[in-house]
C-alpha cells in the first residue's frame, strides 16, 4: 500500500538539503521580495534621516560658518557658507525623495540612487570641514545605494 506523502523520484535523505529545498521553492521569490521591500523601506528611512541632517549641516554652515574648521592646502577650495546652501539644498531634496520612496513611488528609486550618489560626492568634497561625519553619511549613502538598486520581484 502506498503512503500519500511519497514523492516521484529519487529518494531524498535528512540532511541532504532536497527536502528542504522542496519544501521552500514557492516561498523563496515572496521572502526575496519582502526583503528588497524592506531593504528599500529602510533605505527611504534612512534618506529621510541623511537628508534632515544635512539640511541642519547646512543651515549650521550657513548661519555660523566660523564653527567648521578648514584645512589648508586642500584641492576643492569652496567657502563654507557656499557648502552650506549645497547641503541644505541637497539635504531637503534627499528627504523628500526618502518621503516619497516610503510611499512606493516607483520613480523614487530612481531619484534615490542618483541622490544618494551626489551626497556621497558631496560629502567626499566636505571631508575637510567635516571629516568623521562626511565619512558616515557616504557609508550610509553607500547602503542605500545598494539597497535600492537590489532586485526586487512582483508577486505574480
Amino acid at each position: 500500500m502506498a503512503s500519500t506523502h511519497e514523492q516521484a523520484g529519487p529518494p531524498v535523505f535528512e540532511g541532504s538539503g532536497r527536502a528542504e529545498s522542496a519544501r521552500h521553492a514557492g516561498t523563496s521569490g515572496r521572502a526575496a521580495s519582502m526583503v528588497a521591500g524592506g531593504l528599500t523601506a529602510m533605505a527611504g528611512v534612512l534618506m529621510m534621516l541623511s537628508g534632515v541632517w544635512n539640511l541642519l549641516e547646512g543651515l549650521a554652515a550657513i548661519l555660523r560658518h566660523q564653527f567648521f574648521v578648514v584645512l589648508p592646502n586642500y584641492a576643492f577650495n569652496v567657502s563654507v557658507s557656499g557648502w552650506g546652501w549645497t547641503h541644505l539644498i541637497l539635504g531637503a531634496v534627499v528627504a523628500v525623495a526618502g518621503l516619497c520612496l516610503l510611499l512606493d513611488m516607483t520613480w523614487a528609486r530612481v531619484a534615490g540612487v542618483f541622490l544618494a550618489s551626489l551626497s556621497a560626492i558631496a560629502n567626499f568634497l566636505y571631508i575637510p570641514y567635516f571629516p568623521v561625519w562626511s565619512i558616515i553619511v557616504i557609508a550610509l549613502d553607500v547602503f542605500v545605494i545598494w539597497a535600492l538598486l537590489m532586485p526586487r520581484r512582483h508577486p505574480a
